[in-house]
């Protein structure tokens, strides 16, 4: 027997649907995602952290859950909002249903709501503050508690590593600073050869250069940037002395350091095929994005940096260069799994960069 559960938004309105996952009942900002696959990634994506997620597509958890393609060691999301959650996948690697899982990390879920009514109600309005209730009876106190309810602006100290690791590899050295990064950004790099060690976010340049690494990576990571300004000064620290390369919040971060602004978005970027726009050949690339901030383009006009992508829906942000260092950084996920892998270049660019800069001595350390 299904049993009820009301998701609850902060504009007074409430959804009626089914218990899905975890018994707890929790609060957070609600977003949704627009991709067809990658459910599993999403749900293990650190950048999800504290959120309520919303899947557009009508049909959840059709080829189950499997451990190998996480993302990271715990998914960290507050909630999950599904049409249809499928109970019985079909593919020979699922190991689990998506309730299955849900219920194993203690993350609560709703099935069986009109998911695009949420969905058109967050692009109209913005990103909304969500709970979940197992009664009728609670749905007014809660309205009455999410007007009033705030919640952290970052995690990145909840989901970064607390100790450095290593990733082994047999040739270039990557230092990657980790705010929550993707799993298959290490993927991307052992592929190429690199070795990768992930430090925390909080750690200095100089503790980083002691490393002597060949280049350095910003991850993602959630909430707003500029509540990580301690990775400000170290990002300067590094700049010009190895070759670096930022992804969604790094590249947020990157910007930031050099003296540009970010902003938050009205509901964001999260999906799997967002187009984006390379302003120096004119190709376009779908790609894979997840992000609620994005930084201004008229604050990058006094600054060292240049912008390089931008998207093709809404012109925002996408990529960014250094004018004169060998340093660039995209808001989108040229790592990203299942796909799209228009950008994983991108990867070949950044190990291609720090080839170069090691040929010709050009690595300081000091």
């Amino acid at each position: 027997m299904f049993e009820k559960r009301y998701l609850v938004l902060e504009d007074g309105s409430h959804y009626t649907g089914f218990k899905l996952g975890s018994d707890r009942l929790t609060q957070g900002e609600i977003v949704f995602n627009t991709a067809m696959t990658g459910y599993q990634e999403t749900i293990s994506d650190p950048s999800y952290t504290g959120q309520i997620i919303t899947f557009t597509y009508p049909l959840i958890g059709n080829y189950g859950i499997n451990r190998d393609d996480f993302e990271s060691l715990t998914p960290t999301l507050n909630g999950v909002v599904v049409k249809e959650a499928c109970t019985t996948p079909s593919n020979f690697r699922a190991q689990k249903s998506i309730d299955e899982v849900l219920k194993e990390y203690d993350i609560p879920g709703i099935s069986g709501v009109d998911t695009r009514s949420i969905t058109k109600k967050i692009r109209q309005h913005g990103v909304l503050k969500a709970a979940f209730v197992d009664h009728e009876t609670e749905i007014d106190e809660m309205i009455q508690k999410l007007q009033t309810m705030t919640f952290p602006r970052t995690e990145v100290p909840t989901v970064s590593t607390k100790t450095p690791y290593v990733s082994t590899g047999f040739d270039l050295r990557v230092v990657l600073v980790d705010f929550g990064k993707k799993q298959n950004i290490v993927r991307e790099l052992n592929a190429r050869g690199c070795e990768v060690t992930v430090v925390p976010y909080d750690t200095s340049a100089d503790e980083i250069l002691k490393m002597r690494p060949d280049g350095v990576m910003l991850s993602n990571g959630p909430g707003d940037p500029e509540d990580v300004e301690v990775a400000l000064e170290m990002i300067n620290g590094i700049l010009g002395k190895i070759p670096f390369f930022g992804i969604c919040l790094g590249h947020q971060l990157f910007a930031l350091s050099q003296g540009a602004k970010s902003f938050k978005m009205k509901f964001g970027h999260r999906g799997a095929n967002h187009p984006v726009k390379d302003l120096k050949t004119g190709k376009i690339a779908l790609t894979s994005q997840n992000h609620g901030y994005a930084i201004d383009a008229a604050s990058i006009e006094n600054t060292d940096l240049e912008i390089t992508h931008i998207a093709i829906n809404d012109g925002t942000v996408e990529g960014l260069k250094h004018k004169t260092l060998p340093a660039f950084s995209v808001q989108y996920h040229p790592e990203a799994c299942p796909g799209p892998t228009d950008s994983n270049y991108l990867f070949d660019q950044f190990v291609e960069m720090m080839q170069q800069n090691k040929q010709k001595e050009r690595v300081t350390y000091a």
